[in-house]
This record gives C-alpha cells, sequence and structure tokens, in this order.
C-alpha cells in the first residue's frame, strides 16, 4: 500500500445536492468533510470535480461544493462513468492523474457505483468514508464494507491531507492544519 500523492490526484465529489442532503443521515456532518477535504483540495493545487444525480429532479449541489469544483457532471445513470466521468477528468496526459479520492451520496448507490466505474478503469480509488452518507448509516457501512472489498481504500479526511503534505516542512502545511482544526 503506497501513501496518496498530491502530484498524481484528483477529488471527485458525487452528488452532495440540496433536496437530498437533508434525507442523509448526519447529512450536515458529511457535507463538512467534503468542503473541508475540498479547501485542502484546493489548498494543494488538487483538482475537485463533482457530479450530480438528475439535477432537474434532485436539484443541484450544495453551492459549498459547487463553487469548489472545477467543473460538475450532470447525470442520470448511478455511476458517474456511463454519463462521462472518465472524459471530463484529466486522465490522458503524460502527469495525468491516477488516483481518485471520491466521497459523495448516497454511499451505497451513486457514490459506490462511481467508484466501481473507476476501479474498472485502472484508477487507484480512495474513499472517504466520513465524507460519505446515506440514508441510514447500516448502508454506508455495507458501502465502505463493499468498496474495500472491490479494491478501493477508505480513508479520512486527516489521512488524505497528511498524506498529500507528507511533511511539516511542506509550504502549505500551516494553512492545510488550519483547515483540519
Amino acid at each position: 500500500m503506497k501513501l496518496i500523492d498530491a502530484a498524481t490526484s484528483l477529488l471527485v465529489l458525487v452528488d452532495y445536492q440540496q433536496r437530498l442532503l437533508p434525507a442523509i443521515h448526519q447529512g450536515a456532518d458529511v457535507l463538512a468533510q467534503a468542503v473541508r477535504m475540498a479547501d485542502v483540495a484546493r489548498e494543494l493545487g488538487v483538482p475537485v470535480y463533482g457530479t450530480e444525480q438528475n439535477p432537474k429532479g434532485l436539484g443541484p449541489n450544495d453551492d459549498a461544493i459547487r463553487q469548489r469544483c472545477q467543473a460538475t457532471l450532470s447525470k442520470m445513470h448511478f455511476d458517474a462513468c456511463a454519463d462521462g466521468l472518465l472524459e471530463l477528468l484529466p486522465l490522458d496526459g503524460t502527469k495525468a492523474p491516477r488516483e481518485i479520492v471520491i466521497a459523495g451520496c448516497e454511499a451505497h448507490v451513486c457514490l459506490y457505483q462511481t467508484a466501481l466505474g473507476l476501479l474498472a478503469a485502472d484508477l487507484k480509488v480512495s474513499v472517504i468514508a466520513q465524507a460519505c452518507g446515506s440514508r441510514t448509516a447500516h448502508n454506508h457501512e455495507l458501502a465502505m464494507q463493499r468498496l474495500q472489498q472491490a479494491g478501493a481504500e477508505i480513508v479520512s479526511v486527516e489521512m488524505v491531507a497528511f498524506e498529500w503534505l507528507r511533511s511539516s516542512n511542506h509550504p502549505q502545511f500551516k494553512p492545510v492544519l488550519g483547515l483540519l482544526k
């Protein structure tokens, strides 16, 4: 197992939609963790992308998520890869990201199926458990178990942040530490 590398990573935030979040178990906390992760990514120059499931029906992503994403993919499939996520992400250059850090809602549906799609594309996938949500804690737990069995790494916001930093000598260490406190 290798540390997650900021130079080869990007962050994907799946379906933090305004009409969906109130139904998510501890939805405010899940959203706060996703925003924190996006802020860390932006501080370290890691690209951030979003997805929205059926935005006509579920509305757009929460503004805090939308404003932190370089681009947002509208989709109808639960697996965002089936609606063009792989084409949206900068994966074809010589220094293209090969590690996807991902979080989203619902953990057992869109997040799960999108992570499987990314794994099928031979990408390393790290799922930020505390920034993922489902309507029930049980569905969240099952999703994390199945994702781990499928080959995804289950991580936390702080694990990713400190792996991206590597050292307290990193020039962005203090700003990132401020985001984590």
